[in-house]
């Protein structure tokens, strides 16, 4: 299998409208729910029905996958999306909103498995950092853009919606333009194995790799579903937030290349380490300048450039530690690791809101990225020694 420049490019197409549309419809779902008042607690739950739509999706992902090839999944799980952006200006209710929410999930979830992969099936060791950061540099594009429409709400609140739609077929239709393909099959797990062995045995050998993408996961969701909320409280108005906000994916398109291939040199888990205990440090500085909207653009941007990057560095490291036979079922956990941060960290960010008002909302940020950071600091080689082994 070999991934040709034109299937890279329209994988990455398809990853940087998915990060768009993602993007935008958690700070802006987030804005209208608060302006209609809805407590930040169950704002924060209604922000997990993207992700419940990934838990509902993963176990059922990868025999469909070994059956029907990469292109037919990335395909449905287009079509789900675009078509449920299209529909919540229609009807106005949680309810429903929630419910599209879900089948976003389920579709994004698709889309993202389909092509991560694709990519990592199809890549070298020797440029698999890059190629993967490549995938995270233009999903952080999409996702820097995104909340930039939260304005078109004031032209018609129609209008993000529809926008993001229309965007998605578009990118969508690239897929009539490339050759279908299949997993490998074989190794020392047979693809005949029960899917949830093969989940077993990957969490026995990649475990340490599915943090930075459970990380990451948390980190997007508080900093777009619950920062807004937050930032609204403590002073600052909505054209701000949409500007400050972007800054963290803007900032981790400056360095997620190089740090792909830093990682290439020098291995993942020492640069994921630096790489988080940077954004241990940024976050924590952040609750104590949140007042100030320069210190803010500055803090996001600089956090960006590090932990900005955690997820496309932790699916290179589950790629590492996994024969090539396990990477469908790694890349279904690294979906499932990063969706149970995503569900877990607006939760506890709409918490922490209502309950402890007096303390700022960035200790929770800087406190779960140092928890996360410790196993990777003090881990050692024996993981990527017995995954060698196994394959």
């Amino acid at each position: 299998m070999k991934l040709t420049r034109f299937r890279f490019t329209v994988l990455i197409l398809l990853v940087t409208i998915s990060g768009f549309t993602q993007g935008m419809l958690l700070p802006l779902i987030a804005i209208l729910l608060e302006q209609n008042g809805i407590s930040s607690t169950l704002n924060g739950l209604h922000a997990t029905g993207l992700y419940i739509g990934v838990l509902v999706a993963s176990p059922f992902m990868e025999k469909p996958l070994q059956r029907l090839g990469f292109k037919p999944i990335i395909a449905i799980g287009g079509i789900l999306v675009f078509v449920s952006m299209a529909f919540f200006p229609f009807y106005q209710a949680l309810w429903f909103w929630f419910m599209l929410r879900v089948v976003i999930g389920i579709g994004d979830h698709m889309l993202h498995f389909g092509t991560q992969t694709w990519i990592t099936t199809a890549s070298d060791a020797s440029n698999r950092g890059r190629n993967i950061s490549f995938y995270g540099l233009f999903f952080s594009l999409g996702f820097a853009i995104g909340p930039l429409m939260t304005r078109l709400v004031d032209i018609h609140p129609s209008l993000p919606f529809f926008l993001s739609s229309g965007l998605s077929v578009i990118v969508w239709g690239c897929l009539f333009f490339i050759r279908n393909e299949w997993p490998e099959q074989g190794g020392s797990v047979s693809t005949s194995t029960s899917s949830w062995y093969r989940f077993g045995q990957t969490f026995k050998y990649a475990w340490i790799a599915f943090l930075p993408p459970f990380g990451y996961g948390f980190l997007e969701a508080t900093l777009h579903g619950n920062f807004p909320v937050y930032g609204l409280r403590i002073g600052h108005d909505v054209d701000t937030l949409s500007l400050i906000i972007p800054c963290f994916a803007a900032g981790s398109l400056l360095l997620q290349i190089p740090l792909g291939v830093l990682s290439d040199r020098y291995g993942r888990r020492r640069v994921l380490s630096i790489a988080l205990l940077i954004g241990v440090a940024t976050f924590f500085l952040a609750s104590l300048l949140e007042h100030s909207v320069v210190a803010l653009f500055f803090l996001f941007t600089v956090a960006g450039m590090f932990v900005g990057s955690i997820y496309s560095l932790g699916i290179s490291f589950m790629t590492d530690l996994l024969p090539k036979s396990l990477l469908p079922a790694g890349n279904i956990m690294c979906g499932i690791s990063f969706s149970i941060g995503s569900m877990i960290g607006p939760y506890i960010g709409g918490v922490f809101m209502d309950y402890v008002p007096s303390a700022s909302f960035f200790h929770v940020v800087s406190t779960t990225l140092f928890l996360i950071s410790l196993p990777i600091v003090i881990s050692r080689r024996r993981e990527l020694r017995a995954a060698q082994s196994f394959s």
